[in-house]
C-alpha cells in the first residue's frame, strides 16, 4: 500500500505540480486549499503526511498544525511556504512541524525529504528493546502514548521530547552528540539549534529530575552531548 500525502496548497499550479511529481514517486495524494479543510482531513487519519502551506485561507499553516496536535494527531508535517524568516522556520517546527522548506524548493530535495520524514518515522514507531516504558527516577513515560506519570502527577509529552528520550535510552551510559540528536530525531541539519535541544533537556529534566540542578538522569557532557542513566542503572 502507499503512503497517502496530504496536499494543503491554496496555489493551484502548486499543488498540481506537487501531485504530479509525488504521485510519479509512487505516493497517493490528496488535495485541499484552506486551513478549515485541512485540520478535518488531517484529524480523519486518512494521511500518512501532510504538506502544508503557511499562508493559507481560513486559517493558517501555523494554526492548522498547532490545533492538530492539540487533538494529539501526530501525523508527519512538513512545511511548504514563501515565509524564510528563521523565526518563521523555528515558530512552525516548535509548534509540531516535521521539517520546513521553502519556496521556491527542488522537487528533486522535496522527495529526499519526504522520504526522510518516513525513515525516521519507521524509527519512532519501533518499540525499544526495553520495551515502551522508560523509568526516570520516580517517574514512569510511556514512549507509544507520549505521556508520562510522575510523582506531581500524569504529564503529556510531545513527540519529540518522547523520540529524545528514546534515543537517550537507546544508548544509555554513552555520550550522545547533539550532532546525533538531531539527525536522529528531527532528521535535517538546519533546525534545531542546539539551543532548542538543550532547552528541551531543561523541560525534561524540571519534569524528571528531583533537583533539574544536579541531574541524575539527564546529563550534560561538556562540549559533547547528553548522556543517560536510568534508576536501575543508577542503583
Amino acid at each position: 500500500m502507499s503512503d497517502r500525502i496530504l496536499i494543503v496548497e491554496d496555489e493551484a499550479h502548486i499543488a498540481a505540480g506537487l501531485k504530479l511529481n509525488l504521485e510519479a514517486e509512487g505516493f497517493e495524494t490528496a488535495h485541499v486549499a484552506d486551513g478549515i479543510t485541512a485540520i478535518s482531513e488531517i484529524l480523519s487519519g486518512k494521511h500518512d503526511l501532510v504538506l502544508l502551506d503557511v499562508m493559507l485561507p481560513g486559517a493558517s499553516g501555523f494554526d492548522v498544525c498547532e490545533r492538530v496536535r492539540a487533538k494529539g494527531n501526530h501525523v508527519p508535517i512538513l512545511f511548504l511556504t514563501a515565509r524564510d524568516s528563521d523565526d518563521a522556520r523555528v515558530r512552525g517546527l516548535e509548534l509540531g512541524g516535521d521539517d520546513y522548506i521553502t519556496k521556491p524548493f527542488s522537487i528533486r530535495e522535496l522527495i529526499q525529504r519526504v522520504r526522510a520524514i518516513f525513515r525516521r518515522n519507521e524509527w519512532y514507531r519501533q518499540i525499544p528493546e526495553r520495551g515502551a516504558l522508560l523509568k526516570i527516577g520516580s517517574s514512569v513515560v510511556n514512549l507509544e502514548a507520549y505521556s508520562a506519570e510522575t510523582p506531581a502527577g500524569p504529564v503529556a509529552l510531545t513527540q519529540k521530547e518522547c523520540m529524545l528520550l528514546k534515543l537517550l535510552a537507546e544508548r544509555e551510559g554513552n555520550v550522545v552528540t547533539r550532532d546525533e540528536i538531531i539527525e536522529t530525531v528531527w532528521g535535517y541539519d538546519r533546525y534545531p539549534s542546539t539551543r532548542t535541544i538543550d532547552n528541551l533537556i531543561v523541560r525534561l529534566r524540571k519534569l524528571f529530575e528531583d533537583d533539574a540542578r544536579n541531574p541524575r538522569h539527564l546529563h550534560t557532557v561538556y562540549a559533547a552531548g547528553y548522556k543517560f542513566t536510568s534508576a536501575a542503572a543508577e542503583g
